[in-house]
């Protein structure tokens, strides 16, 4: 059984619902407090055993890059002031032996196109892909959740919530062979934010350990409306002759994707800050 070690970050997108700050601040660099949300999902995914970052980028986004990279000028000052502690802020023992990779994704196409764009380094092994809107707390982790569910079951697995029925044309829904006993399901279909009559109110969260197989997928996956190319199309060819489980994690999740879904992000880690 190969083991997980390399995890997808797709970051390439523009962020318009956050503009103007996004005009020359990638979204993902955006703070939660004093860390940008970025650092919270490439925490958690080598809090899981991640060795490899793979982020899909654009020329925009080139903070991203900079903010894991070393900048000596800056810890030369700290060190030479004394300012221990803010220094190991931004020279993390965590990331030391982490392998940072950046594939540029030089026109937007859709998630599954961004994915795409990782085949040549992931090739034949399962992965981990983590879409950082979606900041997730919890300890393990999502992902380590979702990894090890993987490591049990020997099949593709998503990460779902349950949201309130009202809510579900908001969501990619899925349907599934029978009514929930535990935290593991089997899948039987996908829909993209049904308008009327969802299947249920499990949604998809931005969490998936996928096998290598979904590139096959991708690949002879013809592009949607808008010329895009979508995760979730390929995901459910792949339902047709594979299976595909998913898995009602624990956790606190906020969507950070939205302003409203990042304010409330701030202020339940501000609240924690206070209460220490």
């Amino acid at each position: 059984m190969k083991k997980i070690t390399k995890a997808v970050f797709p970051v390439a997108g523009l962020g318009t619902r956050f503009l103007p700050a996004t005009k020359a601040i990638p979204k993902e660099m955006l703070p939660i407090i004093d860390k940008p949300l970025i650092e919270y999902a490439v925490e958690e995914a080598v809090n899981a055993g991640i060795t490899e970052v793979i982020f899909i980028t654009s020329h925009t986004k080139r903070a991203i890059e900079d903010h894991f990279d070393q900048n000596f000028e800056l810890e030369e000052k700290l060190m030479n002031s004394g300012k221990k502690d803010f220094l190991n802020k931004i020279n993390r023992d965590i990331f030391q032996n982490i392998k940072f990779t950046y594939v540029r994704q030089k026109s937007q196409k859709g998630l599954g196109d961004a994915i795409l764009h990782s085949e040549h380094l992931i090739q034949d092994e399962p992965f981990a892909i983590i879409l950082a809107d979606d900041l997730i707390l919890n300890s393990p982790s999502c992902i380590k959740q979702l990894i090890s569910a993987y490591e049990q079951n020997q099949s593709s697995i998503i990460g779902l919530n349950e949201v309130p029925k009202n809510e579900t044309e908001k969501y990619g829904i899925v349907s599934v062979e029978e009514s929930p006993s535990s935290k593991t399901v089997l899948l039987k279909d996908i829909i993209e934010k049904p308008k009327s009559n969802a299947p249920s109110n499990l949604a998809v969260v931005g969490r998936y350990v996928l096998s290598n197989k979904i590139f096959e997928y991708l690949r002879n996956l013809k592009p949607s409306v808008g010329g895009e190319v979508q995760l979730t199309d390929a995901i459910k060819l792949m339902l047709k002759n594979e299976k595909v489980m998913g898995y009602l994690y624990e956790g606190v999740k906020f969507d950070c994707g939205s302003r409203h879904g990042y304010v409330n992000a701030i202020r339940h880690l501000a609240e924690e800050i206070f209460d220490e």
